[in-house]
């Protein structure tokens, strides 16, 4: 097995919030559209749960309800669960845990980033992180969501005592 290179400064474990709440299609949970020019036209498979990467000596559940806070603008998150770990297309590692919310989507305020976009045009511009928030049901979850997250869905079912199927 050849050894894994990184070039890049930026750290491979993150900690995010799955939020669900109980609508009527059943259960639904809150996921993030990321922003920024790549991901413009990206939708099937595209979107994750709010997260960010775990700051040096932070506890994992301190970083995923800052991050929550800093992609949505709001951090009216309850008493999480842990969902544990899974790995994303990448390597990126995300500890995840469940927590029972109500977020306006209409209230998006997320936090932005700067990139040289276009590439080499020497023009810097700035990004929202996240640009769209909206709550779908399971099933419709698991075609919006990032491959690499969609167990978290199977382990919240387990835990809010729901069937995968519904």
């Amino acid at each position: 097995m050849a050894a894994l290179t990184t070039t890049s400064k930026r750290s491979t474990l993150s900690a995010g919030i799955l939020a669900y709440r109980k609508g009527a299609r059943g259960l639904e949970v809150l996921l993030v559209h990321p922003g920024g020019p790549f991901w413009r036209n990206k939708d099937d498979g595209a979107w994750s749960i709010p997260k960010g990467e775990i700051n040096a000596g932070e506890d994992p559940e301190q970083a995923a309800r800052r991050e929550f806070a800093e992609e949505l603008g709001s951090a009216s998150i309850g008493r999480l669960q842990a969902l544990g770990e899974v790995r994303q297309r990448g390597g990126k590692r995300v500890i995840a845990f469940a927590g029972e919310g109500h977020f306006d989507s209409a209230a998006l305020a997320s936090n932005t980033f700067d990139i040289e976009w276009p590439p080499r045009s020497g023009r810097r511009q700035n990004f929202p992180e996240v640009d769209r928030a909206e709550w779908f049901d399971i099933e419709f979850a698991r075609t919006k969501m990032l491959s690499g997250q969609l167990e978290l869905l199977d382990r919240l079912l387990a835990i809010a005592g729901e069937s995968a199927g519904k």
